[in-house]
């Protein structure tokens, strides 16, 4: 029992597909492998776990990323309920910068996402109670939190509704200077 890791548009960006056992009891789902990751030339070592959990549909977190020399690599599953989730590219050198991969993640899908230092990310709450869980490689670095405003122009990202509920903070995020 282990996950597949596809790639994605964006590189470095990776689709981790579960594969869960299930019994008369329920079921496992294996959520992170270094060795499997390491079959794909990922280097990963969880540093902390987190889980977000959301009450209300229509909520947005994001989108957040960490600037160098703490910008982290993590790993997101919904592990509750279902969310419009974003992964915007921000490294000037990549061939899909400003770009974004757009996808909905839910509980019941399997399907988890690997995201590189810098790139940004951010989810849109599609139901309510909604829970995140993220692995992350780094601790966090408070002084190099950073982030762009969800409905920047630059991005033209395709979100499926406006959000009722967003931070103060990630509604006023500036334009995105390229």
């Amino acid at each position: 029992m282990t996950f597949h890791v596809e790639t994605t548009n964006l590189p470095g960006v990776m689709m981790l597909r579960t594969v869960s056992a299930s019994d008369d009891r329920g079921s496992f789902t294996r959520l992170g492998c270094v060795t499997t990751l390491d079959r794909f030339g990922i280097s990963f070592a969880a540093r902390q776990v987190s889980l977000s959990r959301t009450p209300r549909r229509e909520t947005l977190r994001g989108l957040h990323f960490q600037r160098a020399p703490s910008a982290e690599t993590k790993i997101v599953h919904c592990v509750s309920g279902t969310v419009f989730d974003v992964v915007l590219d921000l490294r000037p050198d990549s061939p899909s910068f400003c770009r974004s991969l757009c996808m909905e993640l839910s509980a019941r899908d399997g399907v988890g996402l690997l995201i590189p230092p810098g790139c940004a990310h951010g989810l849109l709450t599609l139901t309510d109670t909604v829970s995140v869980l993220y692995q992350i490689d780094r601790d966090y670095d408070p002084t190099a939190a950073s982030g762009v405003r969800w409905n920047d122009p630059t991005f033209a990202i395709p979100w499926p509704m406006t959000p009722s509920h967003i931070a103060d903070r990630d509604r006023t995020w500036p334009d995105f200077a390229t």
